[in-house]
C-alpha cells in the first residue's frame, strides 16, 4: 500500500494562508510593475515602524536601561558572567548577545557570556529525560554563581522554561532581566525578574528586532559604566 505522505495528489499546503501572504502569487496575469511597487511600499512602511517602535522603547526605558546596565557592568567587574537563554528566535537573538560580550567590535572589552541553547547535547537530553521546561533551569543551577547576571528573552513572555529560568537564577542570587514583547505575559507577573523590559507591539517580528536594539543599547551603556564613563540616570534622552 502506498505511502500517503508521498502521493504526488496529496496537497502539501493550503493555498489560502499562502495567498494571504503573497498574493500576486496567485493572480494569475502579474503585474511586475505593481508587484515591485508594493514590495516597496512594504518595505518602507516596516521600517518606518520599527524606527518608531525601537524610539518608543527607548523613551520607556530609557532610565531604566542605565540603572540595569549598570549593575550588570557591577556585577562584570566583581567576575560576574552572562548566561543568555530563549526559544526559538528569541534563541538566536540569545546567542548574538552572547556573542556580543565574548567577541565585541575592536576597542570593547570581551566579556564571559554563555547561551544555554548552545549546547545540543544538553537541552536535548534534559528536554527527553526530564523535560523541555527545565532546560535553562537546570543549567543555571549547574553553572551559575550569585554574581552572575541572566537575560532571558521571549516575544510572548509566556514561555514556562523561562519562568522557571528566572526563578532558578533569582533563588540563586543572580542579577536577573528579562525581555519580552505584547504586554509582558507572564514575565510582567513574577517577582523574580529584577529589570523587565517589554516591546509594546503584537508583531513578533518587530517585537524581536526592538528587543535586538534593546540588549545592544544595555551591551553600549555596561561597557561605558564600565569605563567609568556612564551617563546620569538623569540624562535626558
Amino acid at each position: 500500500m502506498p505511502d500517503e505522505r508521498s502521493s504526488p495528489h496529496q496537497p502539501t499546503q493550503d493555498p489560502e494562508p499562502m495567498e494571504s501572504l503573497y498574493p500576486f502569487l496567485y493572480a494569475g496575469h502579474a503585474d511586475l510593475d505593481g508587484v515591485l511597487a508594493e514590495v516597496r511600499s512594504s518595505t518602507a512602511a516596516k521600517a518606518l515602524e520599527i524606527v518608531e517602535l525601537r524610539e518608543e522603547c527607548l523613551r520607556l526605558h530609557h532610565d531604566r536601561l542605565i540603572e540595569c546596565a549598570t549593575a550588570m557592568a557591577e556585577r562584570v567587574a566583581a567576575g560576574g558572567r552572562l548566561f543568555a537563554f530563549g526559544n526559538g528566535g528569541s534563541s538566536t537573538d540569545a546567542q548574538d548577545m552572547a556573542s556580543l560580550f565574548m567577541h565585541p567590535p575592536a576597542g570593547n572589552r570581551p566579556l564571559p557570556a554563555f547561551c544555554l541553547t548552545g549546547d545540543v547535547a544538553v537541552v536535548t537530553a534534559l528536554s527527553n529525560d526530564i523535560g523541555f521546561e527545565v532546560v535553562f533551569a537546570r543549567q543555571l543551577a549547574a553553572f551559575a554563581s550569585p554574581g552572575d547576571f541572566a537575560v532571558g528573552l521571549s516575544t510572548s513572555g509566556n514561555s514556562d522554561n523561562l519562568v522557571r529560568g528566572f526563578a532558578e537564577a533569582s533563588r540563586r542570587g543572580l542579577l536577573t532581566i528579562g525581555l519580552a514583547g505584547y504586554d509582558g505575559g507572564r514575565m510582567a507577573e513574577l517577582d523574580t525578574i529584577d529589570h523587565l523590559f517589554v516591546v509594546p507591539s503584537s508583531s513578533v517580528h518587530r517585537i524581536q528586532e526592538a528587543q535586538t536594539t534593546l540588549y545592544h543599547v544595555l551591551w553600549e551603556l555596561m561597557q561605558a559604566a564600565l569605563s567609568d564613563d556612564v551617563p546620569s540616570s538623569h540624562a535626558t534622552s
